[in-house]
């Protein structure tokens, strides 16, 4: 157990997951540095105005790739790394993908074992993967499928090369569609907040494919707790996890959910499939749950928060 008042950096902590895991960190009794650009929350500091007025928090407004170089993280207990570029920001700018995934993944990485960190966490994606029908285990082939994939997988093996170069204590993390409040609504965000937002506004919602692709929507709040997990328990030295949920829901379900809560009749419109957008995930999470993780498999509720976060209002599940 990590001890109360540690030091502890979160890159990417104004963003979605990030901010939510810095709650959790200051509910602990943590000091908390947050180095974040504002790029996922529209320029602005909307996540964490609420953490503002804690004197354990601090908010750096900065690019990783240029910060990580001059960070001093002597006596930092932890760095959990999560900022990164989106994989919308890959099918556009593929080289801006490359470089904030693998090169600020690098830098991140050298000043953690620079400085002394105990432990590091880093942030990746189920699409290291790309498209299989195996079930995704923590030793499964990797071959991705995407830039946004080839880019993480990079990222992930530096952080595993430096720990092993080094002696830092280490840990990934593969998410799986994190849905819950405060995840970005821009056309460049999480698919459900899109949703809700065109909902909301009596616009189509618009599903890139056929919509029979299924998704493992997991909470945030889960992934929080994977986060806490991993630099806690000694046995997640040197390892990967699944974070997900297990749930297997289409594109087309979860739209029908969001019209029903925003009480939306401008239906659905159905375009080209993303390429590179991986049509079904089966994931396996049991070494997660193995640490005592009990993943939320409400999907309707999680929904349901998301749009009452939206809307100020309560709605039904």
């Amino acid at each position: 157990m990590m001890p109360r008042g540690s030091r502890i950096v979160v890159t990417g902590g104004a963003g979605f997951i990030g901010s939510h895991l810095c709650d959790a960190l200051l509910a602990r009794g943590h000091e908390v540095e947050c180095v974040d650009t504002l790029v996922g929350s529209g320029g602005t500091t909307r996540n964490v105005d609420h953490l503002l007025s804690d004197r354990r928090f601090s908010l750096v407004v900065d690019d990783v790739r240029d910060w990580a170089p001059r960070a001093d993280l002597v006596g930092v207990e932890a760095v959990f790394h999560l900022a990164a570029s989106k994989n919308s920001v890959s099918l556009a700018d593929p080289e801006l993908d490359l470089d904030v995934n693998a090169l600020g993944t690098l830098r991140v990485a050298h000043a953690a074992a620079r400085g002394g960190v105990r432990k590091l966490v880093h942030s990746s994606t189920g699409s290291v993967i790309g498209e299989t029908p195996e079930t995704h285990e923590d030793a499964s082939p990797t071959r991705p499928v995407s830039y946004y994939g080839v880019s993480k997988l990079a990222g992930e093996s530096y952080v595993r090369v430096i720990g092993d170069l080094s002696g830092t204590d280490t840990t990934v993390l593969r998410y799986y569609h994190v849905i819950g409040p405060r995840q970005d609504d821009s056309e460049r965000g999480g698919v459900l907040p899109i949703f809700v937002r065109r909902g909301l506004a009596g616009q189509p919602l618009v599903i890139d494919g056929d919509g029979g692709q299924t998704r493992s929507f997991t909470s945030v709040h889960d992934a929080v707790r994977a986060n806490l997990i991993a630099f806690q328990r000694p046995e997640t030295r040197g390892r990967t996890f699944h974070c997900a949920s297990s749930l297997r829901v289409s594109i087309t379900s979860l739209a029908e959910e969001v019209l029903a809560l925003t009480g939306s009749r401008a239906g659905l419109d159905y375009g080209p499939r993303r390429p590179g957008d991986i049509r079904h995930f089966a994931v396996d999470n049991a070494p997660l749950r193995s640490l005592g993780l009990t993943f939320d498999r409400d999907w309707r509720r999680m929904v349901a928060d998301v749009v009452e976060a939206m809307t100020g209002r309560s709605v039904a599940a």
